[in-house]
C-alpha cells in the first residue's frame, strides 16, 4: 500500500482530521474546490439563462434618455438609477463571459451597490422604479415596506419578496439571482425614536434586522406552502440581486433644518425674522442628507450601511407640474385627450389654464398624484354631460373655467 498522503487533485491541499477530502475513482476534492466549482457551474446556469438580456445592455445617457420619455425633471435621481443599473448589468456580463474568476484569487470582486431614494410624496419614485421595470430585461419586482414583518408574526416574511421575485422569473432561479427589487415606503420602518423603548416593533426595526443579510447577499431557502414540495425547496443567492429602496421620510427636513441652523437666532418681540437666511434651495433639501439624518430619523446604521448610495428627488415646481401635463409619453392633458376622442370632442387647454391646474395642485401638498385629482373634479361635468348630448366638436378649458369663475365652454357644430 502506498505510504503518499493524499492529496486534493485540484488544489494539492493534503487531507487531515480538519480537512476531508471526497475520493473519486481517480482522485479526491476538498470541500473549498467542491463549493468553487459549484459557482463555476452557476455561472454556467446563469450564462445561458440571462445571455439575451446582456445582448442589449444600455448605457447609462440611454437608460436615462428612455427614463426621460415617462419621467419628467429629477435629473439627479435618474442619472444615478442609470449608472446603477448599468454596473448591474456590467458585473452580470463580466461574470457571465469569465465564470472561471471566481477560482483566480488575483481577481478584484466588484460589489453591488444597493440604493436608497428619498422624496416627498407625488415626486416620482414609484413611477422611477416601474418605468425602470419596462426598461431593463431582468426580473423586477416592486415591494411594500409596510407589509412586511418579522418572522413568525402574522403578515409577510421578507423572504415573500424572493418569491415574487421568483415567480417573476418564471421559475427560473438563475435568472431571479440577477433580477432588481424596488422596496417602497422604506421610511415607515423607521423606529418611533433613537430611545424607543415601548412594546416590540414587529414592523419596524425588526424588518430592518431582517432585511440587512437580504440586501447584502446570503443564501435564503424558499418556504413551499406545499408539504411534498419542501425537500425541493430553491435557495436563492441574493448576492447579486440589486435592491432600491425608496421613501418618502415626512419630517426628515425638520432634522435637516435642524442642522444646517436655519431658524430664529433668538427670541422675543424683538427678533428680526427678516434677518432670517436659508442657505439651501427648499425645493432639493433631501439632496444634502447624511447618513447620520436618517440615523436620527429612526433607519438603524447598519441598515442605511446596506445603502451606500443616496439620492433624492425634489418638490415639483409648477413649471415641473406644467411639463409633466403635457410632455411625457403618456401625460394627463394626452389621456384626457384620447377619452374625449371617443366621442368625437376636441379637448383644448390654454397656457394659463394648465398653470393654474398647477397651482391647485401644489395646493393640494400630494405633488404630481395631485393633478389627475384636479383634473377629475374639472372636468366631471363635462364629461357626464357629453355623452349625452349631440352636435359638441369641441371645448375648451381656460384660467377661469379652472379657477370655477365658469364653465368650460363647449362648442357646438355649425
Amino acid at each position: 500500500m502506498s505510504t503518499d498522503k493524499i492529496h486534493c487533485s485540484f488544489c494539492g491541499q493534503p487531507q487531515g482530521p480538519d480537512i476531508p477530502l471526497i475520493a473519486g475513482e481517480e482522485g479526491h476534492i476538498c470541500e473549498e474546490c467542491v463549493r468553487l466549482a459549484s459557482q463555476v457551474v452557476g455561472s454556467w446556469g446563469r450564462k445561458r439563462a440571462a445571455s439575451k438580456p446582456l445582448q442589449n445592455l444600455l448605457k447609462p445617457a440611454e437608460i436615462k434618455e428612455r427614463l426621460d420619455q415617462y419621467i419628467i425633471g429629477q435629473d439627479l435621481a435618474k442619472e444615478t438609477i442609470a449608472v446603477a443599473v448599468y454596473n448591474h448589468f456590467k458585473r452580470l456580463s463580466m461574470e457571465n463571459e469569465n465564470p472561471k474568476m471566481v477560482l483566480d484569487k488575483q481577481e478584484v470582486d466588484i460589489e453591488k451597490s444597493n440604493i436608497l431614494l428619498l422624496g416627498p410624496s407625488g415626486t416620482g419614485k414609484t413611477l422611477l422604479a416601474s418605468t425602470l421595470a419596462k426598461i431593463v430585461g431582468v426580473p423586477f419586482v416592486i415591494a411594500d415596506a409596510t407589509t412586511l414583518t418579522q418572522a413568525g408574526y402574522v403578515g409577510e416574511d421578507v423572504e415573500s419578496i424572493l418569491v415574487r421575485l421568483m415567480d417573476n422569473a418564471e421559475g427560473n432561479q438563475e435568472l431571479a439571482e440577477w433580477g432588481i427589487v424596488y422596496i417602497d415606503e422604506i421610511d415607515k420602518l423607521a423606529r418611533a425614536g433613537e430611545s424607543s423603548h415601548g412594546p416590540r416593533d414587529v414592523s419596524g426595526e425588526g424588518v430592518q434586522q431582517a432585511l440587512l443579510k437580504l440586501v447584502e447577499g446570503t443564501r435564503m431557502k424558499l418556504k413551499s406552502q406545499n408539504r411534498k414540495e419542501q425537500n425541493n425547496e430553491p435557495t436563492i443567492d441574493t448576492k447579486n440581486i440589486l435592491f432600491i429602496a425608496g421613501g418618502a421620510f415626512s419630517g426628515l427636513e425638520k432634522q435637516l433644518e435642524k442642522r444646517f441652523n436655519t431658524g430664529q437666532q433668538g427670541i422675543g418681540f424683538h427678533v428680526d425674522l427678516s434677518s432670517t437666511k436659508k442657505s439651501y434651495d427648499q425645493l432639493r433639501l433631501f439632496e444634502e442628507v447624511l447618513p447620520e439624518d436618517l440615523r436620527h430619523f429612526g433607519l438603524i446604521p447598519e441598515f442605511i450601511g446596506r445603502f451606500p448610495i443616496i439620492t433624492a428627488l425634489h418638490d415639483l415646481d409648477e413649471e415641473a407640474l406644467v411639463r409633466i401635463l403635457t410632455e411625457p409619453r403618456n401625460a394627463l392633458i394626452r389621456q384626457y385627450h384620447r377619452l374625449f376622442q371617443f366621442e368625437k370632442v376636441d379637448l383644448q387647454f390654454t397656457p394659463e389654464a394648465l398653470i393654474a391646474i398647477a397651482k391647485q395642485a401644489i395646493e393640494r401638498g400630494t405633488g404630481a398624484r395631485g393633478l389627475r385629482g384636479v383634473m377629475e373634479s374639472l372636468l366631471r361635468k363635462v364629461m357626464y354631460d357629453i355623452p349625452s348630448q349631440e352636435g359638441i366638436t369641441s371645448c375648451e378649458v381656460d384660467e377661469d373655467a379652472v379657477n370655477k369663475k365658469k364653465s368650460i365652454e363647449l362648442i357646438m357644430a355649425e
